[in-house]
């Protein structure tokens, strides 16, 4: 099942040959091309990356290992203050380094997982530059995409913008709008969210990486190796739902949206990818999942009546969240424009709140649940954001 269009003002559907970026999804590829090196010798994962890129801070402790796993400790590129700018502009692997080269670590290299390192994975495609002296599209094509026969994927160097079958990319606009994404350079997200590829062909790449088609045996076990969370572009976790260990990835980029889930019992792979800037893709692939497999699952329904603006008034206020929060101590702002309540962020971003029942929303940029407690005197008192609570600071009345 295709559904959607590719191009809303062109009027094309999405097809088996539509070819999606997929966001961090992308990160697997770029491990995968760093471990085809490991197979042919030319580095080893204990190879310390000063040793290949020189003058990086901790570079004498960092492995190529630590950057596969994310545990590089390196500061990370989206989260510099001019990050929106670097997006703007053409980008190589070495300038994407170059700006965070000398900034402290966040912590000793190898000792924890702190978050996606986005930039762990454009020094890796630095390094797969360097190693194989090829630029970073034309490596991976060499490494990963000819070998398994993945003849739709390929890396945005801002090379495609005129290419056949490629979806245009679309941002939620209010709580059932759209509205063309925020054009940016993919470039500027080289090594870790740049591959464009088909839904046919991400799930032909799984295969061939599962099934022992593309990397030797201890290159492998290491992307198996279910004693770690978080490593080569895929996290693992026992899921409950589906009473195994399950490997998954899901990606969010302007304009796309993206989730891979390998069962390996069932030998089942679900990929969904979407041109719209929402994480829903992630609870769609769990439910087709459960689908496939003759499990429960819930369908989604929004709130009938639709809340009037009076009572979409009595949910507002500033709340703030604490330091274990996405973005520590937030404190975030629910508004209402017109008939629908919106949530802004400290960045300035809005996320339009889909309203499900009275008091329990969700946030469609992010796909999270939101739900408004109350008083006894009915003035909200609390967010609560996916596991998130959020205290008051300030308040509508009932």
């Amino acid at each position: 099942m295709l559904p959607g269009t590719a191009d809303r003002e062109q009027r094309v559907r999405n097809a088996k040959a539509t070819r999606f970026h997929i966001a961090s999804v992308s990160m697997q590829f770029t491990a995968a091309a760093v471990l085809r090196l490991v197979d042919q010798g030319a580095i080893s994962l204990d190879t310390q990356v000063g040793d290949i890129v020189p003058g990086i801070t901790g570079g004498d402790k960092i492995t190529v290992r630590a950057l596969l796993m994310q545990r590089s400790g390196l500061a990370d590129i989206n989260e510099l203050p001019d990050y929106s700018d670097i997006l703007n502009h053409h980008q190589t692997p070495a300038t994407l380094v170059e700006k965070i080269k000398d900034r402290p670590l966040l912590f000793e290299p190898g000792s924890k997982f702190l978050h996606e390192e986005h930039s762990a994975y454009n020094l890796l495609a630095w390094i797969v530059e360097k190693k194989t002296g090829l630029p970073f599209a034309a490596a991976m094509a060499k490494l990963v995409f000819r070998p398994i026969g993945l003849k739709a994927s390929g890396i945005d160097d801002d090379s495609m913008k005129n290419e056949p079958n490629l979806a245009k990319g679309y941002q939620p606009d209010g709580v059932s709008g759209l509205k063309p994404a925020t054009a940016i350079h993919w470039s500027a997200k080289t090594g870790n969210a740049s591959v464009v590829t088909t839904s046919e062909d991400q799930a032909r790449w799984v295969d061939a990486l599962f099934g022992d088609r593309l990397l030797k045996a201890p290159s492998r076990e290491a992307i198996l190796d279910s004693s770690q969370r978080v490593g080569y572009g895929w996290f693992r976790r026992t899921n409950q739902r589906f009473n195994e260990a399950t490997f998954y990835m899901n990606g969010r980029a302007p304009g796309f949206a993206s989730f891979v889930l390998y069962l390996p019992r069932e030998h089942t792979t679900v990929v969904v990818f979407s041109n719209i800037y929402s994480s829903a893709t992630t609870n769609i692939g769990y439910d087709v999942a459960a689908m496939a497999l003759g499990l429960p699952y819930e369908t989604f329904h929004t709130s009938d009546p639709a809340p009037s603006p009076a009572e979409l008034k009595t949910c507002t206020g500033t709340f703030r969240f604490g330091p274990d929060f996405y973005q520590a101590n937030a404190e975030v702002i629910l508004t209402v424009e017109g008939t629908e309540l919106l949530m802004r962020w400290p960045s300035g971003e809005t996320s339009p709140l889909i309203p499900l029942k009275r008091d329990h929303y969700i946030d469609r940029a992010y796909w999270e649940e939101v739900r408004i407690e109350r008083d006894a005197a009915g003035f909200p008192i609390t967010v609560v954001y996916g596991h998130f609570s959020g205290s008051a600071v300030s308040a509508a009345a009932k």
